[in-house]
Formats: C-alpha cells, sequence, structure tokens
C-alpha cells in the first residue's frame, strides 16, 4: 500500500508541476506521462512489464512529441517519427537523464516488487503449514498429554516442560524441517531490505522524478538546434507545415522553463510514513522470525496455558504420574525423531505438501538474490511454482488447494443411524487438531504481522 500510494503522489506531482508550466501544451500530451506510471504501476503490482524497454519507449514517445513542439513549421509523417525516435540514443536529446533515470528507476523497483513478493511468499507459507493436519501419532500423544491427568485424577497438574518438548518435536516435526531454508530466505529478504535503504531506494528515486523529467526537457530545449539539424540529415528534410502552422515560432509554442523545485509541496505517503522508518520495522520482525520453526515447540510448551513451565520439574504430568520425566528431549527435524518416546512418526514419509513449502521458499530465496544484484526478476512464469507461491497476486483462498484446511463448520453427511457413533469417535481428534493449529496460530500472529 505504501509503495502504490508513493506512485501514485509521485504521478500526481509531475501532472500538477507540469500544468502549471505547460498548461494545454501538456495535457494535449499528458498520455505519454500517464503512460509511462500505468506502467509502473503495472510492473510493481506483478505485470510483465520489462523496465528497460518501457523506459526506452517513453524517451522515444518523448522526443517524438517535442520535435513537434520545437519545429511547428514542418509537417511529420508517422514514418518520420519513427525515424526519429531511432536517433535517442544517438543523439542523447535528453542528456544523461535517462541513461541515469533507467539505473534508478529498475534497481529501485526490481528491489521493490520482490520485497514485498518475498513478504507474500514468507506469510502463504506459514499460513499454509500452519493448517497442515497432525498425523495419528500425533492425535494420540496430545490426548495423552492434555487429557490423561484428568482420568487419573490430577486435573490440576500440568505437562512437563520437556514432555511436551517432545510431544511437539514428534507433531512438528516435518515443519521443523522448514527452518534452513526459511532462514536463508529471510536472510535474503534481509539484504533486499538494504537494497530499499540505499540510494536507489524507490522513494529517493520517485519523489524528485518530476524535476527529473524536467530537468531532460530543458535540455531538449537548449539542443533543440543541432537536434533537429542531425534528425533533418539522418531522415531527410521534412515537409512545411500549412500556412496557418507555420505562422507560429519556436518561441511562442515552447519556451517556459521550469521554476525551481520546492519540496514543502510535494504531498506526503501514508500520514507522512517514511520508508526508512517503514524497512527498519519490518527488518526486526525479520529478524526475530529467523530459525521460527525450529524453536516452535520451545515456543509453545513454554506458554503458562500448556505446560508446568521449565522450572517445575517435579510436580507435573509426565504421561504416566505426577513426577519427573525422564526421556531425553529429541533433537529437530523429521530425522531424529525415529526414536521419539511420545510420538509415532514415520521418518520415511515426508510430508510432501511441507516440501512444496520448502521449495516455495527455494525459489523466492533465488529471486531475492537476483534482485539484490540488480537483476530483474519475472513472477509470470511462477504459476506452476510450489502451489504458487511467488505469483504476481499470490495464491487465493478462491484457487488454492483447501485439503488442507481441516478446520470447518460443517460435518460431512452421514446416515442417521451412524451420526451419534462418529460424532463421538472423531470428536476428541478434532479438537486436539484446533488446539494445535490455535497454537501454532497464536505464535505466528506474535511473529509475523
Amino acid at each position: 500500500e505504501f509503495f502504490r500510494e508513493l506512485l501514485e503522489n509521485a504521478e500526481r506531482s509531475l501532472n500538477d508541476m507540469f500544468v502549471r508550466t505547460y498548461g494545454m501544451l501538456y495535457m494535449q500530451n499528458s498520455e505519454v506521462f500517464q503512460d509511462l506510471f500505468t506502467e509502473l504501476k503495472r510492473y510493481y503490482t506483478g505485470g510483465n512489464v520489462n523496465l528497460e524497454e518501457m523506459l526506452n519507449d517513453f524517451w522515444a514517445r518523448l522526443l517524438e512529441r517535442m520535435f513537434q513542439l520545437i519545429n511547428p513549421q514542418y509537417h511529420f509523417t508517422e514514418d518520420y517519427l519513427e525515424c526519429v525516435s531511432k536517433y535517442t540514443d544517438q543523439l542523447k536529446p535528453f542528456g544523461d537523464v535517462p541513461r541515469k533515470l533507467k539505473v534508478q528507476v529498475t534497481r529501485a523497483f526490481i528491489a521493490a516488487r520482490t520485497f514485498v513478493q518475498g513478504l507474500t511468499v514468507g506469510r502463504e507459507v506459514a499460513n499454509r503449514v500452519s493448517k497442515v493436519s497432525p498425523t495419528p501419532g500425533c492425535i494420540r500423544a496430545l490426548m495423552k498429554m492434555l487429557y490423561c491427568p484428568y482420568c487419573r485424577g490430577l486435573p490440576t497438574v500440568k505437562p512437563c516442560n520437556n514432555y511436551c518438548l517432545n510431544v511437539m518435536k514428534g507433531c512438528l516435526a516435518n515443519q521443523a524441517d522448514l527452518d534452513t531454508e526459511w532462514n536463508l530466505f529471510i536472510d535474503a529478504m534481509l539484504l533486499v531490505a538494504e537494497r530499499l535503504e540505499g540510494p536507489f531506494n524507490i522513494e529517493s528515486v520517485m519523489d524528485p522524478i518530476d524535476v527529473k523529467i524536467s530537468e531532460a526537457i530543458m535540455n531538449m530545449q537548449e539542443n533543440s538546434m543541432q537536434v533537429s539539424a542531425k534528425v533533418f540529415q539522418g531522415c531527410g528534410q521534412p515537409k512545411p507545415a500549412p500556412a496557418l502552422r507555420s505562422s507560429r515560432s519556436v518561441p511562442e509554442n515552447f519556451n517556459t522553463r521550469f521554476r525551481p523545485y520546492n519540496p514543502e509541496e510535494r504531498p506526503t505517503t501514508a500520514a507522512g510514513t517514511s520508508l526508512d522508518r517503514l524497512v527498519t520495522d519490518i527488518k526486526e520482525k525479520l529478524k526475530l522470525s529467523k530459525k521460527f520453526w525450529s524453536t516452535l515447540p520451545y515456543t509453545i510448551c513454554k506458554d503458562e496455558r500448556v505446560t508446568a513451565g521449565p522450572s517445575i520439574e517435579e510436580d507435573c504430568w509426565n504421561g504416566h504420574t505426577k513426577a519427573r520425566y525422564l526421556p531425553e528431549i529429541m533433537n529437530d527435524g523429521l530425522t531424529n525423531q525415529i526414536n521419539n518416546p511420545e510420538v509415532d512418526v514415520d521418518i520415511t514419509r515426508p510430508d510432501t505438501f511441507i516440501r512444496q513449502q520448502i521449495m516455495a521458499l527455494r525459489v523466492m530465496t533465488n529471486k531475492l538474490k537476483n534482485a539484490y544484484n540488480g537483476n530483474d526478476v519475472n513472477f509470470q512464469d511462477t504459476s506452476d511454482e510450489t502451489s504458487g507461491s511467488g505469483s504476481g497476486s499470490g495464491c487465493t483462498d478462491d484457487i488454492c488447494p483447501t485439503e488442507f484446511d481441516f478446520i470447518t463448520t460443517e460435518a460431512p453427511p452421514v446416515d442417521s443411524d451412524r451420526r451419534e457413533v462418529e460424532a463421538s469417535a472423531t470428536q476428541p481428534g478434532w479438537s486436539l487438531q484446533t488446539l494445535l493449529v490455535v497454537f501454532i496460530n497464536l505464535v505466528l500472529q506474535r511473529q509475523w504481522r
């Protein structure tokens, strides 16, 4: 939203400045500038736009329009104007502004768009992984940990912290395998964030873009005679315009100069929010989310609503009675759960959905690295990549698979004589699944807003 508002303010500022300066002349040719901002917005929102080609086309079109304005005594055909546009690079009628602006705009927009896409992918991966159904072994372990104390007459005794850790490490074994790729993804996001704070950040590029374009136009005005002479030499002598048009002189058509730039007149974005402050805030949240998946069991089990806490080792539920929990704590990840004493984990069957999210992070990390190096990234080819992650608009609830969204408000239809039996059989499992998801989502809300 910040970047979109930034573009709109830049376009509004340029329009106001050019209307005051050129009036009707600008209004008659305003679509050249409007198209520039339209393409910039389309690129930012995921459109398949080649920034360099688009900017080259803008300067070529601007040269065509200005060439007609500084030579009103001639009539130019479309073929002749096409010939004029071919001289944009050779004559450099706008000075060095187009080259500098091309470097600044491409670097700024590549970094900004990829960074926002990275935030989207990170959020989508976290949301999808949080909805993966617990395994039957996990549900049994959760039931034993949370409900069995009531059966033993110990309703006030909470599970031991280490006992909870082994249960959660077994339940979240596949999620923990996200950690390596997640950390690389966060590191890449922090690298691109540096680009948003550097000299090519999108705010410092777009804020004065009207002044930069005005400088280019002034260069064209000052060199109009030399430019016209070289174009006539290369494209041929144009035909004179009708008498009505030829009577007007160049100064009467295009002789105004831009007045000094006053930064106080420029509108602010998002109630004065600056990009530096916004990026600093996001970077802090990104740093906090490192090692999120491997520390998730610890985050859940230190919650006083779940366990007795790390300091209470004797007066806690160890899965059998009120006593210390003796088994060692398992390491993180699927392969380390082979001897988990609390959860039956099949380490030979990794969760394919979570593996897809790992690949989505890997793809996005590569794009972030390319963006950091200034290489453009095309998001149009990502619809086939791992559940839609990284696409221009992202994956929405309307089109994404929902087989993992196991929380539902409607029960499947069953025969009337089986309804009570099936309801009573499935109720504990569904409530435990919901509880685990609630735990994960609470942690996600705190660390990935």
